[in-house]
């Protein structure tokens, strides 16, 4: 016979409640307390796991931008300083091969910041969750 179970005189089994007492194991509020504990600590793991993966994406987003910019800044350094002006200009959202999520635009700053020197600014702009973001790479030419 299982521990806490007796028999009566007709034969059908009784539980015997001061024996339940003493058996081992665990109660419904202990194991309804636990389920809630459980359920905030993966709640939290699964919004850890969201921000990780959007500040991914955003970073992917960021070096794409940043290497755009660089990849313009080179163009312009093979014009030289006499045809640097040349790279000024807006490449618009979807102009720009393999990323049209991208908008690129391009200054060239004549006699800054001094007599005989370009600046040249690239600003390289894309759009994310209906927030624009953007990346602005200066350099100087001599001549």
């Amino acid at each position: 016979m299982w521990p806490g179970l007796s028999r009566q005189v007709d034969g059908s089994n009784m539980v015997s409640v001061g024996n339940m007492r003493n058996e081992s194991g665990f109660t419904l509020t202990s194991v309804l307390i636990g389920m809630v504990v459980l359920s905030i600590g993966l709640l939290g793991a699964a919004r850890l796991v969201v921000t990780v993966f959007n500040s991914n994406a955003f970073s992917k987003q960021l070096t794409t931008a940043t290497t755009l910019a660089q990849d313009k800044i080179a163009e312009a350094q093979r014009k030289g300083y006499a045809n640097a002006d040349t790279a000024a200009g807006t490449e618009s959202y979807g102009t720009i091969a393999n990323y049209g999520d991208y908008q690129r635009v391009t200054s060239v700053s004549p006699n800054t910041p001094a007599a005989g020197i370009k600046t040249v600014t690239v600003t390289v702009s894309w759009r994310s969750r209906s927030q624009t973001h953007s990346v602005t790479l200066p350099t100087l030419f001599a001549q």
